[in-house]
């Protein structure tokens, strides 16, 4: 729609696409995969001893990624060290930014309880997701009152790639959004979760954030259409992997009502990333009992501690002697040398390389949820 200031704005139509979407054929096909790989996804964390410990990290890694799509630095590492309180100088500055991303999934999740996925419950997202970072200046959990528009830096209004609705129509467009959310217009759940994903990005209702929060919105819709058991599929890793083709997508709906196209692509990343979670599901219950048994078989009279050691460590991979000591309840020595018994089977390295003041990492978990480049040598 062109504006009295003379720029062109998008104002998307409200869901569901008119023309429908063509579910035939191939994407039929896609769609039938998605469902099967979450199915198997499901079934395969909930053999694994706590669940909840596997959602910890899962939330963690996706925090990870939706924030780099965006620009941070901070790796999985990064994130688990500041929380707990174990701050390295050359710690990334927005760190924040992924601990809050952490928060809002969390707020959103136990929301989810009494408060149905609307834009209330996005409001509330954001203000977690902006509260005193970058952007934070930018009214956290209020729409717009301006203008926005993306593109390379240093575009204008008239040169922008995607000008999103001007602010007086965003309200409106989310509260159609909302009523889409809750009455699907009988299509298939999986199908109503990609399609708000993109419409939500096109409305674009903040000043910052949109791209953290639309990502989040896929995870509190896959929980609340109970497609999964857990939150447990991130499909950040996906949209970071294919980072060009993510938004190229999102725009050819925008440009020439392309929702197959983004739906194939969406639905291609619902079946890699159900089946890569399923796949490390997998190695960490080979991964827990291969070490028990080292455990057992090399720390004598010390492997009840040792044991006790890694269960705590699955939400908490990030250690000092000091917390193993008030963990065991044991002295300084005897935490020091549990410690380097468990550093000598490989369960924990030590990330600091200082005499004093060390850190261990839960090593052979962490890598199971790292990307290689946040890998340490």
């Amino acid at each position: 729609m062109s504006q009295s200031t003379g720029y062109r704005a998008f104002l998307p139509a409200p869901l569901p696409p008119d023309p429908p979407v063509d579910l035939d054929g191939a994407l039929r096909d896609r769609l039938s995969a998605a469902d099967y790989a979450l199915g198997r996804l499901d079934g395969a964390v909930l053999t694994l001893p706590n669940p909840d410990l596997f959602v910890f990290m899962y939330v963690r890694k996706e925090a990870v990624l939706s924030s780099q799509i965006e620009g941070t630095q901070s790796s999985l590492q990064n994130l688990l060290a500041a929380e707990a309180h174990l701050f390295d100088p050359d710690t990334p500055k927005d760190v924040q930014e992924v601990a809050n991303y952490v928060r809002a999934m969390n707020h959103g999740l136990a929301r989810l309880a009494k408060l149905p996925v609307s834009v209330r419950l996005i409001r509330e997202i954001h203000t977690e997701l902006m509260r005193g970072v970058r952007g934070g200046r930018l009214q956290p959990g209020e729409l717009r009152t301006s203008q926005d528009w993306i593109g390379p830096a240093g575009c204008t209004l008239a040169t922008a790639t995607f000008v999103p609705p001007p602010p007086h129509e965003v309200p409106q467009a989310l509260s159609d959004l909302e009523r889409f959310i809750h009455d699907g217009g009988g299509l298939p759940p999986l199908v109503q979760v990609a399609l708000v994903h993109a419409q939500f990005e096109t409305i674009h209702p903040f000043l910052d954030g949109n791209g953290r929060v639309g990502r989040l919105l896929i995870t509190f819709l896959l929980t609340e259409k109970r497609l999964l058991t857990k939150p447990v599929l991130y499909l950040s890793h996906y949209f970071k992997q294919h980072r060009a083709e993510y938004y190229d997508r999102l725009q050819a709906v925008r440009d020439a009502g392309d929702w197959e196209g983004w739906l194939a692509f969406f639905l291609d990343g619902v079946i890699a990333t159900s089946r890569e979670a399923t796949a490390t599901a997998a190695a960490i219950l080979r991964m827990r009992e291969g070490y028990r048994a080292k455990i057992t078989e090399r720390l004598g009279r010390a492997a009840a501690n040792g044991q006790r050691v890694m269960d705590r460590l699955f939400d908490h991979p990030i250690v000092s002697v000091a917390t193993v000591r008030e963990w065991l309840d044991i002295t300084p020595a005897g935490a020091n040398q549990i410690v380097a018994r468990l550093e000598g089977i490989g369960l924990l390295r030590e990330i600091t390389g200082y005499a004093r003041n060390r850190r261990f990492r839960f090593e052979p978990y962490l890598r199971l949820f790292e990307e290689p480049q946040d890998m340490q040598p």
